[in-house]
């Protein structure tokens, strides 16, 4: 986890498929906010929507409900997110400025 972190690899995490493949038994006990907090770049995405039951809003806003996460969280997934993104530099910057709205 240090070296993730220390170094800024992105992780994407696909919490509807974590929960159907039993990484965890609910979304309840999924350690985004843990891995948040150590500073891992973690990102939320979708995995096989028509199987595991969503596109990344959905899985966003699955994690979001049922870990209460706070708008500060949101809002360092999304830009974790961002961070990790093939975008070039100035998009990056377009999409940054819009988060912060």
């Amino acid at each position: 986890m240090s070296l993730l972190a220390e170094s800024g690899i992105p992780l994407t995490v696909c919490p509807l498929s974590n929960t159907k493949l039993r990484v965890v038994d609910n979304m309840r006990q999924h350690p985004v906010l843990e891995m948040l907090k150590k500073g891992i770049r973690v990102t939320i995405n979708s995995d096989d929507p028509a199987y595991f039951g969503g596109y990344m809003t959905e899985n966003f806003l699955a994690l979001a409900d049922a870990l209460k996460l706070s708008r500060q969280e949101a809002r360092q997934l999304a830009m974790n997110s961002i961070e990790a993104s093939f975008a070039g530099r100035e998009r990056k910057a377009v999409m940054r400025s819009m988060l912060m709205q």
